[in-house]
């Protein structure tokens, strides 16, 4: 038996697009390891399941898992494949759309451009929907940063601290503001905030450099999949912080090691708009292990 699969990318972010909805999820986290593998496997930031929505107000519904197994609340790069993919297979047609993700419901615009507009809703600040461990609502959080290595936590008894914007765009993200992410430490502190004992879900970790009032750099280190050439909720997530602070306009491009995505938020009250393209890049079959047997 094989599992047949789409491979496709949004500005470089990879993806495994499944179709599920005739059939259960075969694959366990060691399964979804192992074809995530970059030598070994198929490879994979992020592996999507497209099935039946529970919800009637939507068309689809999708879940979303990283290259370690474990589950995503959110991917805008990953929602614009999803919706390019019913697209193609003939499921959706131009115009808007509603899917059913692991967040909650979102709308895609699908542009005769081929670019996919995504309503990522509107972001969270409140720590508690983060979630992370703070009092109150602030523009910056001292948070502690996690010891070097994963397995020896007591190494360091009094934990570095680091001041980082912190929001929910369905998923955890922290936010720093650096002068430049050519040289911002981001296999460094990445791994680190990641795993901060003040975010108990873990994060998304951008580092961000404000170019103007309309355009910033970005590199994103991804919870469970380290860093990748681009972010969709991590873009909205640095406009969200930096816009907050008052540093950004209401349009945004945003300028990733994969490319750039155009973000859209008007402010608080308001959902946040995501534009950008969303590209295939080839069909195959992944073998799945025996069962039974005797």
């Amino acid at each position: 038996m094989a599992l047949a699969f789409s491979k496709m990318h949004g500005l470089g972010n990879d993806f495994v697009i499944v179709d599920c909805r005739a059939r259960a999820w075969p694959l366990d986290a060691v399964g979804m390891r192992a074809m995530g593998d970059r030598r070994r496997g198929v490879g994979f930031d992020q592996l999507l399941t497209i099935e039946v929505a529970s919800d009637p107000s939507c068309a689809f519904a999708y879940r979303i898992w990283n290259r370690d197994g474990t589950p995503a609340g959110q991917c805008g790069n990953g929602l614009r494949c999803v919706a390019r993919w019913l697209q193609r297979e003939g499921s959706l047609a131009s115009g808007t759309a509603r899917l059913q993700g692991p967040a909650g419901p979102v709308e895609v615009t699908l542009l005769e451009s081929g670019e996919v507009r995504a309503d990522m809703g509107e972001p969270r600040f409140q720590p508690a929907d983060v979630p992370l461990r703070a009092a109150g609502v602030a523009d910056a959080y001292p948070v502690a940063l996690a010891a070097t290595e994963p397995e020896a936590p007591a190494r360091e008894t009094q934990p570095m601290r680091l001041a980082v914007g912190a929001v929910s765009m369905g998923n955890p993200h922290a936010v720093l503001e650096v002068e430049d992410v050519a040289t911002a430490p981001v296999t460094v502190l990445g791994p680190r905030l990641e795993r901060s004992p003040d975010f108990p879900e873990g994060c998304n970790v951008g580092f961000a450099a404000v170019a103007s009032r309309g355009r910033i750099g970005l590199r994103v280190w991804e919870r469970g999949a380290g860093e990748t050439p681009a972010c969709g909720s991590g873009a909205a997530a640095a406009v969200a912080v930096l816009r907050r602070r008052g540093a950004l306009d209401r349009e945004v491009e945003v300028r990733l090691p994969g490319g750039s995505l155009r973000i859209d938020w008007p402010g608080p009250g308001h959902p946040l708009q995501m534009t950008g393209p969303a590209s295939f890049v080839f069909e195959g079959r992944w073998p799945l292990p025996q069962q039974g047997g005797g």
